[in-house]
């Protein structure tokens, strides 16, 4: 059955998924905060922007007014980047219609409450929309769907009848959705993943080898699950698509922006140089900030991300953060 759809955030990945859901028949309007790239998107059907080269489908519309997105809707997307989300949300809530499936496909952690994306929904809808909320997740480069190449992602609610009709309105022959219950635990691995990317970059900019590479994803998943697990996440989880899938996909592919501004960081170049340069977010500079202080506030142990965090705010040089990290305290392998 076919749905009216708002997706609300015209970046890769918003865009992205937009165009997948009107290409399987959805009436799905896409909200963009820039008024001149939905001039672009509709004049030319492209977001050069964001996903140069892509055609989108004759079905999707776009606006720039929030109120027109949201309104009778029975599904709501929203991938704005996760330090804009309590706003965003905030602005289109009362457009809002009772009933409507609320989607999240943001990743990261709010740095001013450390609140998970899902917290800042918890917090600011309705108990009866929040009924109906999932977050999407999982190993997905938006350029590679946008090209129908083989992808698996995860829908997790709290509701398994909401997840399931979130599986069901997204899955395609090449977009493989499997459904799941820990919204924590896929969430925080879909956030935190960002930190241990940068991390990769780091260590590939500097010129180590796959060595380095597989011990950072191999102990960076370990921290990953220790934050999750004192949030009240699954273990199991992480071994999954929204855990190790999409760490080894963002720290190892060259699509990923933030292993890309960790490769940098590593060649010597400084945060701001980096980010100037950059149109599209890269989450993990913010959510390292955020991981590292919810980390601190839980007492969860994450060298990596601490590492990581000194690097980037504290002007620490890539290499002796290294030596640091390998010189600590020996220790037995575990959680």
């Amino acid at each position: 059955m076919h749905k009216s759809i708002g997706v609300i955030g015209a970046g890769s990945w918003g865009t992205t998924l937009a165009d997948l859901l009107a290409k399987k028949g959805h009436r799905v309007t896409l909200w963009a905060f820039e008024e001149e790239l939905v001039a672009e998107m509709e004049q030319s059907r492209e977001n050069s922007i964001y996903l140069k080269g892509i055609s989108l489908s004759p079905n999707l519309s776009f606006t720039a007014s929030l109120q027109e997105a949201v309104q009778d809707k029975a599904l709501l997307l929203f991938v704005s980047p996760s330090q804009v989300i309590r706003k965003v949300l905030s602005g289109a809530l009362p457009y809002i219609a009772p009933g409507t499936v609320i989607v999240s496909a943001s990743k990261g952690i709010e740095v001013e409450t450390l609140m998970l994306v899902s917290q800042v929904y918890e917090e600011l809808l309705p108990a009866d929309l929040y009924g109906s909320f999932a977050v999407l997740s999982g190993p997905s480069f938006a350029r590679e769907v946008a090209m129908e190449m083989p992808t698996a992602v995860v829908a997790a609610a709290a509701d398994p009848l909401v997840a399931k009709r979130v599986q069901d309105t997204f899955n395609t022959p090449f977009f493989r959705v499997y459904t799941n219950s820990d919204v924590i635990g896929v969430e925080l691995g879909g956030a935190v993943k960002n930190v241990i990317a940068i991390a990769a970059g780091i260590a590939d900019g500097l010129g180590f080898g796959c060595n380095t590479r597989a011990a950072l994803i191999t102990r960076g998943l370990a921290e990953i699950a220790r934050l999750g697990l004192a949030l009240g996440a699954r273990g199991d989880t992480f071994a999954g698509l929204a855990g190790m899938g999409d760490l080894v996909l963002t720290c190892t592919g060259d699509l990923s922006r933030n292993r890309s501004v960790g490769i940098q960081l590593g060649q010597g170049k400084k945060l701001a140089e980096i980010l100037g340069g950059m149109r599209m977010v890269a989450e993990g500079v913010k959510t390292t900030e955020s991981t590292c202080l919810l980390a601190r506030k839980l007492k969860v142990d994450m060298p990596i991300a601490s590492k990581v965090n000194d690097i980037l705010y504290n002007d620490r040089p890539a290499r002796e953060a290294v030596i640091e990290l390998m010189s600590r305290d020996l220790k037995a392998e575990s959680l």
